[in-house]
């Protein structure tokens, strides 16, 4: 933790800061922290506390919007077979439980589909435009994907199948020639929001059909919870149009959870006041377990299911195959730091580029992110699918890994994704030069300090501020996740009153600053290595956030230490 490089956000001006705390009635470390994220005055600040659905864009700015519209009620009215088509991942099965689990109220002839992870693959295939044709499907929808599918909405539409794409990747150079497009990142899109989730996307598909049909917002804000899921486990930032979206679908889901995501808080023993942390660690991994080791039709199923009885057995389902996945991710995360370990060029490189033909498919993107919280650089695991490669590529703070990625497109047979996430398929004979290829683009593009971890600190703080009523203005800071963190603090000269290690692994202790008589308790979860430095009274310096702990029954504020530095 103490090998960390601590990163201070600019203190913004004294008089912006003053301003708005006189306007609001808080502290001066609030107002800091709200003019660091670009709020100074009361309606930004109102906005931001109490984010309004009525505050969501006019979804007909998006580019195609109108068209995409228009051919849906077209296709409602003549009673034309309609797919629903998503991707595997948590994305990809929240966005097709939202569109069709809404659509079925308007129209009789609807289908889904997932594509097989093994059969497939990600994206659009070919396998399921030819099982549309065959089935006299007239219109697809497609979620979380569509983007990069040229081949094969050309192959829909020289069939008579109209495609409306809805999705949030990087778009290529050129577009498939779909009936219309959505997505925001588009050169010709002018919509104001680019960040949306692919699921946020479907929304907005949603959103525009109900103003156009003048039906009541209220019967699609019953679906927000699902928007919320995908929102917090796809990683989109959780600022503008995602803030409110996510505002209020977690409120839908704590307040009244479909079936499906009751019966599987209970079988995975979640809490049941869950939160952006709840949803990516403990909801998300189950659902995108369904797609990563059987398929993620499992998943939608779950998240549609209209009674307990169902919706429960369908928990346990995906919840056996969360542990299926857990014993593959740990297994394949060691095998994956054993091959690294065994070679000196390895440890010495700038990224991390690893093969083996029978690790699973659907955990190599989790065994990426595991990798790099060892070896701290942009990550790529591949495995054999059938004659070819495929992988998943993860990256560190601040460096594009997609641009990486696609100075490499001439090895590559296709590849999609994010600045911080993507997939990739190349033939088997091209891993070697490709390993070659990304480490020289890596290592020319890459700073040495973005291969150091960072540690975001917001604020210096000293522990006379840490009250409950500080926390809890704090705490109407939520929901916090990408793009909206919660805030970490710094004091910079404490000493530990008291220090003890439970259960070998955790630091517990009380802090003090030497000059004050106030004491606050704090925990470093797999920080016990480091008590050298809290021992006999020594000062240190820790970064921290600010927490609620409730054991046996009483509750007080306690600090989460996120890292140690000795003065």
């Amino acid at each position: 933790m103490n090998d960390k490089r601590w990163v201070f956000q600019t203190m913004p001006e004294s008089t912006e800061v003053a301003t708005l705390a006189n306007a609001i009635g808080v502290d001066s470390s609030i107002a800091a922290l709200l003019v660091q994220k670009g709020i100074t005055d009361f309606d930004q600040a109102k906005n931001y506390f109490r984010p309004s659905l009525e505050d969501l864009h006019d979804p007909f700015l998006m580019k195609d919007m109108d068209k995409a519209v228009q051919r849906l009620w077209q296709s409602i009215q003549n009673q034309e077979e309609i797919l629903i088509y998503g991707d595997y991942d948590v994305d990809g099965v929240t966005s097709v439980s939202l569109v069709y689990g809404f659509l079925k109220q308007y129209c009789d002839k609807l289908r889904f589909y997932i594509p097989d992870r093994y059969k497939e693959g990600y994206g659009v295939s070919k396998q399921a435009i030819n099982w549309a044709i065959e089935i006299g499907i007239s219109l697809i929808i497609t979620l979380d994907c569509g983007i990069k599918a040229t081949e094969c909405i050309q192959q829909a539409q020289i069939a008579g199948i109209d495609v409306i794409v809805c999705d949030h990747h990087e778009p290529g150079e050129a577009l498939p020639p779909a009936y219309a497009i959505l997505d925001p990142k588009q050169k010709a899109c002018l919509y104001p929001f680019k960040e949306l989730s692919g699921c946020a996307v479907g929304f907005k598909l949603l959103q525009a059909f109900v103003l156009q049909q003048n039906i009541s917002l209220d019967i699609l804000y019953q679906y927000l919870d699902l928007v919320a899921i995908s929102i917090a486990c796809d990683l989109v930032p959780l600022t503008g149009e995602n803030r409110i979206l996510a505002y209020h679908g977690l409120k839908r889901l704590n307040n009244s959870p479909s079936f499906g995501i009751q019966a599987i808080i209970q079988v995975a023993n979640l809490p049941w006041t869950l939160g952006i942390s709840q949803l990516v660690f403990g909801l998300g991994p189950r659902l995108n377990a369904a797609g990563r080791v059987d398929h993620g039709s499992l998943a939608v199923k779950l998240l549609l299911a209209e009674d307990s009885v169902t919706a429960s057995s369908l928990a346990r389902q995906i919840e056996e195959k969360n542990g299926f996945r857990r014993y593959l991710d740990s297994t394949i995360t060691a095998e994956a730091l054993q091959l690294m370990k065994a070679s000196d060029e390895s440890l010495i490189a700038k990224t991390t580029v690893l093969f083996k033909e029978d690790w699973h498919k659907g955990v190599i993107g989790i065994v990426a992110s595991r990798c790099i919280e060892h070896y701290y650089r942009p990550t790529i695991i591949l495995t054999a699918s059938g004659d070819k490669a495929t992988g998943s590529a993860r990256s560190v703070a601040g460096y594009n890994i997609y641009e990486a990625i696609t100075s490499c497109s001439e090895l590559l047979e296709q590849y999609g994704g994010h600045a911080h996430a993507a997939g990739l398929t190349l033939p088997l004979e091209n891993i070697i030069s490709f390993q070659e290829r990304f480490e020289q683009v890596v290592s020319n593009t890459i700073s040495q300090e973005l291969l150091i971890p960072v540690q975001k600190i917001d604020l210096l703080l000293p522990l006379e501020k840490v009250t409950n009523k500080f926390y809890n203005i704090l705490n109407q800071m939520a929901p916090f996740g990408n793009g909206n963190m919660r805030p970490v603090f710094a004091t910079e000269l404490v000493i530990a009153t008291k220090y003890r290690i439970l259960k070998e692994n955790h630091l517990k202790l009380t802090v003090q600053e030497p000059a004050s008589s106030i004491c606050i308790d704090a925990i470093g979860f797999g920080l016990a290595k480091y008590a050298h430095l809290v021992c006999d009274r020594k000062p240190f310096k820790i970064a921290y956030t600010i927490e609620r702990n409730n054991y046996q029954g009483q509750v007080n504020l306690q600090l989460n230490i996120k890292g140690l530095q000795p003065i």
